[in-house]
């Protein structure tokens, strides 16, 4: 990535403390498994909508314009449950599902993607899950008692924030761990 490319992407952030405490109490649990983790800082968690990787500066404006044209209303999130990406066999990601709120995500998703690929970026080719990242698996230590554990944890409840705002982040990667700034904000 060249200097003055930014590493970016299209999320919604969480804004709700309590929600926030309850992902931290839960990966506090997780580290007990003795799995080897990488924690997502509970502050910088968020539901990513669209990855877009390195863009030029002028592109910031273009997905600007693109997520202008999404059509919704602020919408309520229920987040609940624990799971791994992408198997049970091989978990690379541990994340917190999305119950209420996921129909919504999609059509958000579904209505960027056609203008992001017309601005030149490659369709996702993981589609589109809604879920939040909380730690990144590093290798396969003690991966059995972190299995165990997401799955005890399948309908635990971690509260509900609101989706009213679809943000432009950029992510600045650093040793202690990324730095995101907001870019651009809809809120319809």
């Amino acid at each position: 990535m060249s200097e003055q490319q930014i590493r970016s992407f299209i999320a919604f952030d969480l804004e709700n403390d309590s929600v926030t405490n309850r992902i931290a109490s839960i990966q506090k649990s997780l580290l007990q498994t003795n799995a080897d983790l990488k924690m997502v800082e509970p502050k910088n968690i968020h539901i990513t909508v669209r990855f877009l990787g390195p863009i030029n500066p002028d592109m910031v404006d273009k997905i600007y314009a693109a997520m202008q044209n999404v059509k919704f209303t602020p919408f309520n999130i229920q987040l609940s449950g624990l799971g791994v990406f992408p198997t049970i066999n091989y978990p690379r990601v541990v994340w917190a599902g999305i119950r209420d709120g996921a129909d919504q995500l999609k059509s958000i998703f579904e209505q960027l993607e056609p203008q992001i690929h017309d601005l030149g970026f490659a369709p996702d080719p993981n589609g589109f899950s809604p879920h939040l990242t909380i730690a990144r698996v590093r290798s396969g230590a003690n991966k059995q008692r972190l299995v165990d554990f997401a799955e005890r944890q399948e309908n635990y409840e971690f509260g509900n924030i609101r989706a009213s705002c679809l943000r432009l982040k950029k992510s600045q990667l650093a040793p202690k761990g990324p730095a995101y700034t907001t870019l651009k904000e809809y809120c319809p």
